[in-house]
């Protein structure tokens, strides 16, 4: 499978983040919303697979990485289909940004419009999908999907920030060598490795949490939407940003391209 050098791939990062900051508003929402669709599909099926089978006691591990196997199919879709993630662009658009190859304002705009139609289309499936279809309002899928929330929303700050921060460590990555492949499958590989490894590890995506916590609030009403955003959202996105950007963005700029644009 041919692939870019880590040189060539912070080169290609650098100008497609340039693109991602000039994008018009309709088309970043329009991607935005599909992003959060993508990945709150990986997450529907992970909840599926996970909660509908008999899991030996001895093995805790395994329905973590049954649960892990599956999610990456939404990042799959996001990167080889096209659409725009807040997580991934906490690398991307950051990248070009310190090589002056695009404006900050760009990358708060691309940040906030994507955000929030990631935020859409995870509550579209997590309401239509999950919750009106009935798929996941009967047993085991309901006392499930219900147990992730609460795990979730009754995190402290400081747990949530910091497995936010890993999460988008390895989110940043898989997009990282996502983009160094040349072909489908290389971009598969990339992508499934370090996705599968953030979930089953338990970490915390504010993307993925757009679709878990509100699917639960939907079908089993067993936590509050001022827990969710206060106690999760929040405490996520910024260690969201903190993985993404500085672990990967700012310190793959320093060593590849810092030197060139000095």
């Amino acid at each position: 499978m041919a692939f870019k050098t880590p040189q060539a791939i912070a080169e290609t990062v650098c100008n497609a983040g340039k693109i991602k900051t000039e994008m018009s508003t309709d088309k970043l929402l329009i991607l935005g919303f599909l992003a959060g669709a993508f990945i709150a599909f990986g997450g529907q099926l992970a909840v599926t697979v996970a909660a509908g089978n008999p899991w030996p006691a001895e093995l805790p591990g395994l329905q973590k990485f049954v649960f892990g196997a599956v999610f990456p199919v939404g990042l799959m879709l996001v990167i080889i289909a096209g659409s725009e993630l807040f997580t991934g662009n906490c690398m991307v658009p950051l990248i070009s940004c310190l090589n002056k190859k695009a404006k900050w304002s760009g990358l708060l705009r691309n940040w906030v419009i994507v955000y929030i139609g990631n935020f859409l289309g995870a509550l579209f499936v997590a309401y239509f999908l999950s919750y009106q279809t009935g798929l996941l309002t009967k047993e085991p899928w309901l006392t499930y999907i219900g147990n992730i929330a609460t795990a979730k929303t009754t995190l402290t700050w400081n747990a949530a920030f910091w497995r936010a921060v890993g999460c988008n460590w390895l989110v940043g990555l898989a997009v990282w060598m996502a983009i160094g492949s040349e072909d489908i499958g290389g971009k598969i590989a990339a992508i499934w490795f370090p996705i599968m490894t953030f979930v089953a590890m338990g970490l915390e995506h504010s993307v993925a949490n757009m679709y878990f916590i509100p699917a639960a609030i939907f079908i089993s009403g067993k936590v509050t939407w001022s827990a969710f955003i206060i106690n999760n959202l929040i405490p996520v996105t910024l260690g969201n940003i903190v993985g993404g950007a500085l672990f990967v963005g700012v310190l793959y700029w320093w060593v590849y391209l810092k030197t060139k644009n000095s």
